[in-house]
């Protein structure tokens, strides 16, 4: 039976130019809004004296460096963050995801393409004619074959070209996972570094407290011993003392804690720590901030370009599901020779070739296609409400850090004001205590106070430190401006390969 020749001509214009199945992927709309915050909020925070007091200028559209933690002006911070880039493991493991993921993008390439294989074979038989009910001598004969053999199946629906996408989409959903990995590790020493001084700083302070509360116990017992305080007050004194001690070792503990997470994060282990030390009052305070528009922020945010990417993948794997669903043609074809012999093998009249066209189509399978193309649409809606929800966090985070950035502000500058008129209430309360001017509760109160006021402000200067880091991770970290994907992690595609025969062991004599 004759194909008609409609269908031998649409055949052919499909097979020449391929058809595209499913949806064509299409970014998500950018978001409209203008702000992070329902007011407007003032670009200019407020001061304080002291470190880590000046104030902060929010700058919008500011482009973000890729070195964003230089702005601390740390060296000791530069080498820390450079190392834990070049041996961190996390690094080296998105690195190899992203060699894995474009692999797996040219392998799939591979199906674009006709596949060639040579098959060769030879036996030798010796039969019988007995076998036959015959007499007479046995007879040797033998068959040999060599061939080059083509299969191909053409893409006409845009399956295997949708296959491709998806994989390509995956590879960048790996290619956005590192930069989040580097943004993520970059932003975590910075704020490690930052807590290193911060409780250094505490533990400095609390030793400083204790000083002065033993040199209060001092006073106290000599006047006991005069007759002018209570054994009662000498008591409250030691309680005091005692209680303001037994802070000590909590924060010697996460000292410690901090410091075997910064051995981590630059990729030693704890018993490698070379001492680095840090102090709040040499950080320099950013004070220039870059705020991005939110439609600038979806794409320099490295999880919400991985997140796209994964819709991506998802919208391409419908076309792959619907694809599925339409006619598979195939394409054989074989060159070679047979013959009696490996000696007249290629000789005249010994060439054989055939060629062959094939097509299935699945006409009941349980509506199993149907089912898998359905999954593949309820996988598309799951990831763009995920794309949606990434978003939404990233814009969560980026408020967040404003509204921190402005609270810390204030903060310090309250605290600032407050240690400041404690250490002067202090001082005369020492002075008229050792007169006779006030009581000793008094006294005990203006050093508890002052305590309290030298713990606060120095959380409140780490606060702005570590929420100016949180910006800038929020804001995408300006991987943009930074070469953080090894060349060697994206691969190059290929045409020919020999299989890896320097990799294969064989055993060695006496084995």
């Amino acid at each position: 039976m004759r194909l008609p020749s409609r269908f031998v001509a649409v055949f052919t214009a499909a097979l020449l130019a391929g058809c595209s199945s499913g949806p064509d992927f299409e970014r998500p709309a950018k978001p409209t809004a203008t702000g992070y915050t329902p007011e407007t909020l003032s670009l200019r925070t407020s001061a304080a004296g002291g470190p880590g007091g000046a104030a902060q200028t929010f700058v919008p559209d500011k482009d973000i460096p890729g070195e964003w933690w230089r702005l601390f002006q740390s060296p000791q911070l530069d080498t820390l963050v450079r190392e834990a880039m070049q041996a961190n493991p996390d690094v080296d493991a998105a690195q190899a995801s992203l060699r894995q993921a474009r692999e797996n993008f040219y392998a799939q390439q591979g199906g674009l393409f006709p596949t060639i294989s040579g098959n060769g074979s030879g036996q030798q038989q010796l039969a019988s004619p007995a076998s036959q009910g015959q007499s007479g001598s046995a007879t040797i004969f033998g068959v040999t074959s060599a061939s080059l053999n083509i299969s191909y199946a053409p893409d006409v629906f845009g399956g295997v070209r949708r296959q491709v996408e998806s994989k390509e989409a995956l590879a960048e959903v790996q290619r956005f996972q590192l930069e989040a990995t580097y943004l993520s590790l970059t932003a975590n020493v910075v704020v490690a570094a930052i807590n290193l001084a911060s409780l250094q700083a505490q533990i400095d302070a609390t030793q400083g407290i204790i000083r002065i509360l033993e040199n209060s116990l001092t006073v106290v017992r000599r006047q006991f011993d005069l007759g002018g305080a209570s054994r009662a007050d000498v008591l409250t004194q030691e309680a005091t003392l005692t209680q303001t001690r037994a802070t000590l070792p909590p924060l010697q503990k996460q000292l410690a804690q901090q410091r075997n997470q910064l051995m981590r994060l630059v990729g030693r282990s704890p018993d490698r720590d070379r001492g680095e030390s840090f102090d709040l009052a040499r950080l320099v305070l950013p004070q220039d901030l870059p705020v991005s528009l939110p439609s600038q922020l979806v794409e320099q945010r490295p999880d919400v370009r991985a997140a796209e990417a994964q819709l991506h993948s998802a919208s391409a794997d419908i076309g792959v599901a619907v694809s599925n669903q339409m006619p598979q043609f195939t394409i054989t074809g074989a060159l070679g020779f047979t013959s009696a012999g490996i000696s007249s093998l290629i000789v005249p009249g010994s060439g054989v070739w055939s060629i062959g066209l094939g097509i299935a189509q699945t006409l009941l399978d349980g509506a199993k296609l149907d089912h898998q193309r359905k999954a593949a649409v309820a996988a598309y809606e799951k990831a763009a409400a995920q794309y949606k929800g990434t978003v939404l966090s990233a814009f969560q985070d980026v408020a967040n850090a404003l509204r921190a950035l402005q609270s810390d502000a204030d903060a310090l500058r309250a605290q600032v004001e407050a240690e400041r008129t404690a250490a002067a209430s202090l001082r005369l309360s020492e002075q008229q205590y050792q007169l006779g001017g006030v009581s000793y509760l008094t006294l005990l109160n203006a050093q508890q106070t002052y305590q309290n006021a030298v713990i606060g402000r120095l959380k409140a200067q780490a606060a702005r430190y570590s929420d100016t880091a949180a910006l800038f991770q929020a804001l995408g970290g300006g991987w943009w401006n930074r070469s953080d994907v090894d060349p060697k992690s994206m691969g190059k595609p290929g045409y020919f390969a020999l299989p890896p025969v320097q990799e294969i062991k064989l055993p060695r004599a006496g084995h």
